[in-house]
């Protein structure tokens, strides 16, 4: 039945979740630009929240009533609250639940989507590219396959059978979401060379922004549906080893070489879980 794999129609709550990071913001090209201890960070903060309360404009016109948004970058209390629309609940600090970047999501969403978002530990698509951690983190393997913070947390989607339906952020991002779910909308508002990036017009990305959200939420959603894996299996790679000699204590992780551990476990809960405490 069409009717029931549209947009946001009337078979559906219109619930949105909206998941807000900020090294993949247009413009951002260093670390000193993400920190809220640098002075540079108030300008990004505030492009930071325009995007998110552009991805909110777009969603509110296609039919969402309810938008979740979640504050994922660093303290998690960067976006600005007044900029966003009213029909905004928005979740600000880390409560210490697994799902971490996309905490509350379940079932009752419609959809989700990404809004500042990066490339991956070990890829040239930003100078700022890490998963989770860029301290402490080398590398992160999901399932065979280098993770992202969008894999980790887009899989926890998966598991509700929510759909990723627009991603915003690097080029390198947006190529990634590509090769997982071809459907998905993107923005690409930066790409990195080297230590540098390449960038579009903060105010015309906004408006990009505004416009393929409201978009995504128009087509089919359930095309946006990833598949979920039976089975998991995590390797973290550290920059040290004496982190990863303290995370092989996890109960059920293995050390695989001095500074690479494994975990296993049929339930993505438990993986996040792992993430949680060894990351």
């Amino acid at each position: 039945d069409s009717s029931t794999s549209r947009g946001l129609g009337d078979v559906y709550k219109r619930q949105v979740y909206i998941s807000a990071d900020m090294e993949g913001v247009t413009g951002v090209s260093h670390w000193d630009e993400v920190d809220h201890n640098k002075p540079q960070y108030a300008y990004f903060q505030e492009q930071m929240s325009k995007e998110v309360a552009a991805a909110c404009e777009g969603a509110t016109l296609s039919g969402a009533k309810e938008i979740y948004v979640k504050d994922a970058h660093y303290s998690a209390r960067n976006i600005i609250p007044s900029y966003l629309p009213e029909n905004v609940k928005i979740i600000r600090g880390w409560s210490g639940h697994p799902y971490s970047m996309v905490q509350g999501l379940n079932n009752k969403f419609d959809a989700l989507m990404m809004v500042g978002y990066h490339s991956r530990a070990g890829s040239s698509s930003n100078p700022l590219a890490h998963t989770m951690s860029s301290a402490k983190i080398d590398e992160i393997i999901l399932n065979e396959k280098p993770a992202s913070e969008l894999l980790l947390h887009g899989t926890v989607a998966s598991k509700y059978h929510v759909p990723l339906v627009f991603v915003s952020g690097d080029f390198g991002i947006c190529k990634e979401v590509k090769e997982i779910s071809p459907l998905t909308m993107t923005h690409s508002a930066m790409q990195g060379i080297g230590n540098s990036t390449i960038s579009i017009q903060p105010e015309l990305s906004r408006l990009k922004i505004k416009k393929k959200a409201e978009k995504a939420l128009s087509l089919d959603l359930k095309s946006c549906i990833w598949a979920h894996p039976k089975k998991f299996k995590l390797e973290l790679k550290y920059m040290k080893h004496v982190d990863a000699y303290k995370a092989a204590q996890y109960p059920g992780a293995m050390m695989l070489s001095p500074k690479r551990i494994v975990f296993e476990n049929q339930d993505y809960d438990n993986i996040m879980r792992f993430v949680l405490f060894c990351v």
